[in-house]
């Protein structure tokens, strides 16, 4: 969008001025509009019963830690 706004209106702004201003006129990147009209149900039921247990089964157990970039965590 940055490039865009460069060659349309040959501003040159920062990403931080793109996003704000995307966002104060309601713009996001995150939520999809619409679900894929192509989309495998099939496949993703199948790989949300045996893909995901895996991958969410992988996880790092949490632990007692620190927030500090500096300071290490107690042991």
């Amino acid at each position: 969008m940055q490039t865009v706004i460069r060659r349309r209106f040959k501003l040159s702004l920062s990403v931080a001025t793109v996003w704000r201003l995307l966002k104060r006129h309601g713009w996001s990147w995150q939520a999809p509009a619409r679900r894929a009209l192509d989309g495998d149900e099939h496949a993703v039921e199948l790989w949300k019963k045996e893909v995901w247990p895996r991958v969410k089964g992988s996880r790092r157990h949490a632990g007692p830690g620190s927030s500090s970039r500096t300071k290490p965590a107690p042991r």
